[in-house]
């Protein structure tokens, strides 16, 4: 079949058009990205199911022939994809939290594109967390530092032609939930933010239609995955591949006394000590989170213990 196929089963019109079956959806993104299919097609496809709506079985069955595509990335214990744009975020806390994730001896695998921003990508040295340049290098990085962040152009360069096709579409399109959902480590558990709520169920049941273990997606700041401790939490994802969903009260009632919502320390000012009660709160709390997802029992607890043993932990 061509990709003209499956723009046909979208695009009939009303009454005859129908969303793809998974195996459908797995078939048309191997068109895709092995660049067989016409690019008109391409855009084709993408606008149909952005009006149409995703549905599960298209997500995962994209995210399951994108994910075939690269060689798996061994010994990952949890997946922490960065795609959000950053418009409207500050700085990007979460890393120090994946670095605390990392410090409990739990293996860590970042990966993403933010697009013009360069908040996150120049926050990764601060956070102490090292780009890697090939796949077989973000192996090795998981193996001695417990993280690692493989940039998307890098780890999946057709994908990544894919998701920059926004810039010619002028909108955004599947790609990027696709996308968070590649999983290059084929890790058990995964950690996801979303900017639109509307998304965290769809990768709920897309993860539980790819037999994933364990999975918490949160509205979180800047649409990263990342705990706003002043606004109660709600949570979706799996847990013992079982869809779940859970919710938490806010970390903090009000700004601490004297306290703005920015800190006046960067990321590497922050792990040092410096004073930034709500920054801190952010990275505590998304760690948390990962914690759980991970199956720690006491999570706020144990991270907690990670943050207070930081600096000990790096001088030795």
């Amino acid at each position: 079949m061509s990709l003209s196929d499956y723009v046909r089963i979208l695009g009939r019109g009303p009454g005859r058009s129908r969303s793809m079956t998974e195996d459908e959806a797995a078939q048309a993104m191997t068109l895709m990205l092995r660049g067989t299919a016409a690019p008109e097609a391409i855009g084709a496809l993408l606008m149909l199911l952005r009006m149409k709506g995703e549905v599960p079985e298209e997500i995962a069955g994209f995210a399951r022939a994108a994910q075939a595509e690269i060689p798996a990335i061994p010994g990952v214990d949890l997946d922490w994809p960065s795609y959000a744009a950053g418009r409207t975020r500050g700085l990007p806390w979460f890393l120090l939290s994946a670095q605390l994730v990392a410090r409990s001896g739990r293996r860590v695998l970042m990966h993403g594109w933010n697009g013009s921003d360069p908040k996150v990508r120049a926050g990764l040295a601060q956070a102490g967390i090292s780009v890697a340049r090939t796949p077989q290098e973000a192996a090795d990085l998981v193996a001695r530092e417990g993280i690692a962040y493989l940039p998307l152009e890098t780890l999946h360069p057709a994908l990544f032609d894919l998701l920059n096709l926004r810039d010619v579409l002028g909108l955004r399109s599947c790609v990027n939930t696709v996308c968070r959902m590649l999983n290059p480590g084929r890790a058990d558990a995964s950690v996801q933010g979303v900017f639109h709520p509307s998304y965290r169920q769809l990768q709920a049941n897309a993860a539980a239609l790819l037999g994933w273990q364990a999975l918490t997606i949160i509205k979180g700041g800047g649409g990263e995955f990342e705990r706003v401790p002043l606004k109660q939490i709600e949570a979706f994802g799996l847990r013992d591949r079982r869809v779940w969903q859970d919710s938490w009260p806010a970390l903090l009632e009000d700004l601490p006394t004297g306290q703005g919502p920015e800190a006046d320390c960067d990321l590497a000012g922050l792990w040092a000590g410096a004073a930034a009660p709500v920054a801190e709160q952010m990275v505590l709390g998304t760690a948390a989170l990962a914690l759980d997802t991970l199956g720690v029992g006491d999570a706020a607890g144990e991270a907690q213990c990670l943050w207070s043993s930081r600096l000990r932990q790096r001088a030795a």
